[in-house]
Order: C-alpha cells, then sequence, then structure tokens
C-alpha cells in the first residue's frame, strides 16, 4: 500500500469533494476505455515491446516515501527503495533495463490502461477491485497491518473493538481504509506522504494509525514517543499490475518472481530493507526465521531521518543536493506556464471581443464557454482532457495535456480580463474612431485596445503567476514539476519546514521577475498613453 497525493490543499471538504469527483471520472473512463480496448481473453504483444525498446517501464509514486521507492534522502538525485530493487531485479530477468515514471499513486491502475508505463509496481494491493481494470502477478510480499499509538497512552485504541468511533489515520483506498470502515472508526485519510500520518498521531490529531507493517516499521518504530499495539489486524499482499489482455507480459514476470524467489535473490531484497517475514517467507516458500544478512537499508534510513541535522548543517550539506531537482522541476513548471499562457491569450483575446462586440450568437458561445470553465475545477478539466479524450481516439502526452488544459481554463479568466479592459475605454473613442472613418478592427487596435491593454495587464500578470502555481496538478498526468519534486523530497527526507521555504524561494525566484516585467511595461504604456494625450 502506497499513498500519495498532489499537494495542491488539504483538509478542506471542497478539496475532497472535488478529488473524490476526479477519481470517479477516472475510473469510468479506464473501465469504458480498457474493456472496450482490451477484452479479457485478448493477447497483447507488451513483452515483445519490452524486449525491443531495451527497458521496463514501471509506474510508482516516489512521494508515498520508504521503504517503496523513494528519494534517497543522503543523495536525493537518486530513487531507492526495495520496489526498485525488485524492478531492476525483474528487468534484468526480461534482459532489459528499469525506468521508473512517476505516477500518482491511487491513479496508477488508469495509467497503466492509458499506456503510460508497462507496469505497476508500487504496493498494488491484491484486490478484486484492482482485478476489473488489470491483471496481477502472483504476490510478491506479504504483510500484517500494524497498529500505531502513542507510547504510554492508557486511552489509545489495541484492539479492533476499541476502534469504533476513534479518529484513526490512514491512506484512502487501502485495506487498512476499509478495515477501518467496517470496525466503525472514524477514518483519517492523507492525500500527501506517509510521515504526515505519523506526524498527526505525535500531535494528538488522530488517535492511532493502521497501515501496513513496512510503513509501520520506517515511520512509526523510529518515532520513540510511538509504539505498536500488540498483534496483526489485518493481511495485504502486494502484486505486480499489468494491462489487461498482456498475459504474456504477466506470465514472464511471474517467471522472473519464481526465479528470483528460488534463487534466493527476493528474499536478500527484503533483508536488505529490514522486511522479511514468517508471512513472505510461506508465501515464497522460502525457509523461515530470521533474516541472514544485515538490513543496511534500514539502518542507513534511520541514520538519516531519525534526528534532522541543524539548519546550518543542512543549509550546507544538504539542500545543495538537490538543487538540480528543483531546477529540473523549475524548467517545467516554467515551460509548461509559458506554452499554457500562449494558448491562453489569443484564445482568451478572441473570447473577450466576442463577448464584447460579436454577433448574438457568438456572444452566447463565448459566454458559455466562460462560464463552463470558470464554473468547474481544474482537476476535472484536466482529467478529462487526459483519461476522457483517449475514448474518442485522441491521446495527448502528459506535457500537451497539461498545457492545453490550463491554457483552456486561463482562457476563460483572460477574457474577462481583456472584457474588463475593453470596457473601461468610454464609448466615445470607438464612435470618434468610426467618424475618422476607421474600421472597427482598426479602432481596436490603434485606439482602444492599447489603453485597454494598460487595464488588463495587472490581471494577467496576477493570472500568470496563479498558473505557475497551479500547474503542480499536472503531477497528476506523470509529471515532477516543482511542487511535486517538494513533495518527493520532503516525504523521503522528513523536512518539511526547511524544504518548503526553499521550494518557495524557487517560486518567488521564477514568479517576481514576471512581476516587475509587467510594472515596468505598464508604466511604460502609461507614460506613452498620457504624452499622446
Amino acid at each position: 500500500m502506497r499513498g500519495a497525493r498532489p499537494g495542491r490543499t488539504r483538509g478542506s471538504c471542497g478539496g475532497r469533494t472535488v478529488r473524490r469527483l476526479a477519481r470517479a471520472l477516472v475510473v469510468l473512463a479506464a473501465a469504458g476505455s480498457i474493456g472496450a480496448a482490451a477484452p479479457d481473453d485478448a493477447t497483447g504483444d507488451a513483452l515483445a515491446r519490452v524486449r525491443a525498446a531495451g527497458e521496463l517501464r514501471w509506474g510508482a509514486d516516489a512521494q508515498g516515501g520508504a521503504p517503496y521507492v523513494f528519494q534517497d534522502p543522503m543523495d536525493p538525485n537518486h530513487l531507492i527503495g526495495f520496489e526498485v530493487d525488485l524492478a531492476a531485479a525483474l528487468a534484468a530477468e526480461l534482459g532489459v533495463g528499469a525506468r521508473p515514471v512517476q505516477g500518482q499513486w491511487d491513479m496508477l491502475l488508469d495509467l497503466l490502461g492509458r499506456g503510460d508505463f508497462d507496469v505497476a509496481l508500487n504496493g498494488i494491493e491484491v484486490a478484486d477491485e484492482k482485478l476489473r481494470v488489470a491483471l496481477l502477478t502472483r504476490p510478491y510480499y506479504v504483510a500484517p497491518e500494524r497498529l500505531t499509538v502513542r507510547r504510554g497512552d492508557a486511552a489509545a485504541p489495541r484492539t479492533l473493538a476499541d476502534l469504533r468511533g476513534r479518529r484513526v489515520g490512514t491512506l484512502p483506498g487501502s485495506l487498512a481504509e476499509r478495515i477501518l470502515r467496517r470496525a466503525g472508526a472514524e477514518a483519517r485519510t492523507y492525500d500527501g506522504g506517509q510521515n504526515e500520518i505519523y506526524a498527526d498521531l505525535l500531535l494528538g490529531r488522530t488517535d492511532a494509525v493502521l497501515l501496513d507493517a513496512p510503513i509501520s516499521l520506517y515511520y512509526g518504530e523510529i518515532e520513540p514517543a510511538l509504539e505498536a499495539a500488540p498483534g496483526d489486524f489485518g493481511e495485504v499482499r502486494y502484486a505486480i499490475a499489468v494491462p489487461r489482455g498482456e498475459e504474456g507480459l504477466r506470465a514472464a514476470l511471474d517467471d522472473a518472481l519464481a526465479r528470483l524467489a528460488a534463487d534466493g535473490r527476493l528474499r536478500a531484497i527484503y533483508e536488505r530493507w529490514g522486511l522479511w517475514n514468517d508471512a513472505t517467507a510461506a508465501l515464497l516458500a522460502a525457509p523461515a526465521g530470521g533474516g541472514r544478512g544485515v538490513a543496511e537499508a534500514l539502518e542507513a534510513w534511520r541514520a538519516a531521518v531519525g534526528k534532522p541535522p541543524p539548519l546550518l548543517e543542512r543549509l550546507r550539506d544538504r539542500y545543495p543536493r538537490t538543487l538540480a531537482l528543483f531546477a529540473r522541476g523549475a524548467a517545467l513548471t516554467l515551460a509548461l506556464s509559458f506554452t499554457a499562457m500562449a494558448l491562453a491569450v489569443p484564445l482568451g483575446v478572441g473570447l473577450a471581443l466576442c463577448r464584447t462586440y460579436g454577433p448574438l450568437p457568438l456572444r452566447a458561445l463565448a459566454i458559455g464557454y466562460i462560464e463552463f470553465v470558470r464554473g468547474t475545477p481544474l482537476l476535472v478539466q484536466l482529467i478529462m482532457l487526459y483519461f476522457g479524450l483517449p475514448e474518442l481516439g485522441v491521446t495527448l502526452d502528459p506535457f500537451a495535456a497539461g498545457a492545453v488544459a490550463l491554457g483552456l481554463n486561463y482562457a476563460a479568466a483572460e477574457a474577462e480580463n481583456y472584457r474588463a479592459g475593453l470596457e473601461s475605454v468610454p464609448a466615445g473613442q470607438l464612435e470618434a474612431s468610426w467618424a475618422l472613418g476607421l474600421s472597427t478592427m482598426q479602432a481596436l487596435r490603434f485606439v482602444v485596445g492599447p489603453q485597454a491593454v494598460r487595464v488588463a495587464i495587472p490581471p494577467a500578470t496576477n493570472d500568470f503567476i496563479a498558473l505557475l502555481k497551479d500547474s503542480s496538478l499536472v503531477s497528476l498526468v506523470t509529471l515532477t514539476e516543482l511542487t511535486k519534486t517538494y513533495l518527493n523530497l520532503a516525504n523521503a527526507m522528513r523536512d518539511h519546514l526547511g524544504l518548503g521555504l526553499l521550494v518557495a524561494a524557487w517560486y518567488l525566484a521564477i514568479g517576481l521577475p514576471f512581476a516587475w516585467l509587467a510594472r515596468r511595461a505598464e508604466a511604460r504604456l502609461g507614460r506613452h498613453l498620457r504624452s499622446a494625450a
């Protein structure tokens, strides 16, 4: 089980409603497109494509954290985790390399069905609802569900019966959440990484946390103020998800898992990360008992994040290592924002002109577009473009889908800015232009337009800066921009405050120059208009 969500807004009822609606739209779109494109008895050629490409693209979400897939706290330019090791071993068995593809955890199966990667390997739970949209390999790991409470809290729940009516943190869409619902608990689900769930428990905002044993080991047991309640509260199994109809690829992965289990390489991976247990031993038909190796990866994690170093040390040693990642995220954010704004500006101008000067049918169309786009969430619009258009035979790559969604959305806001600018110019100016023999287009270009632009520049600049921040939503469609980079690093390094200030500085660095240029342009245009007067 893994948890990751894009870091836009958390905790608001409106945000949760939008996300639930978005997930419902994705499920419907994926079910329709997958069912139509790949019936159960179809035989695909994904294995041949993987071998021809020389790489196995596996979808995962680095935001969720250890020990699955996460940025190395000591060298954040590298992904580590037991599933990183597993993906590399599986790819080697297939004779290819392994390439991770970032995807939001609770949408990995939808991205898989769309073809964004070959397999989903990121704590995918074996469950009936998964089998309706994907094939699952044989399980590769078994873990109990563990309940974590505050140490020494006599009132803490310690049995399933005690959970009724209590606030318990977990991850959305997980087996742990379903167990809590059945037990009558008040399940508090989190959109961010796993660290936030245990942080709320420490702060007393929840009474307990129910999550898979690997998460409990890496986040709960390293906190001296927390302890695991005795006993297991359920059992979860992980498998690799394969697109429906790709039985050949699933069979090849099953064979590879069997070989890795038979020669002990799978056990060595689990032992290195401190995850070997008797249930997994029984699953792999391996001898039970304690591990034969040293859990050096677990010890390295504890050493890296157990006690955060002083701020000066982080500024000197840790944060400089993140600059390359932040620079790549900032470059993607800027490229996406410029592309979206290049679409939004001309479309917004056209909509404003149609609404202000167009005939009645064009005015009605412009008003309908503006009200529809402004009245529906950007997240839903992005999902409709990315997951819905393939049903109509139109498949956009992630960057194009993000740019188009942002551009179409902000065109409505730009249209209202430009309409306000046009309406700020006295009607007599246009009438005087006509009297001088200018056409309407000439009047708009030489008389009305320059005056309207001065009024529209400040809100248009604000929109661009807002667009820079709204671009964080593209992490939903496998792009790792600036905000997603921060979330991945913060959950891996367990440093939300320091890295948060750092990413804020990045946003200021890329946003303030545009605000300064807009002020210069506004002042220069104002001087020009005053001199002309």
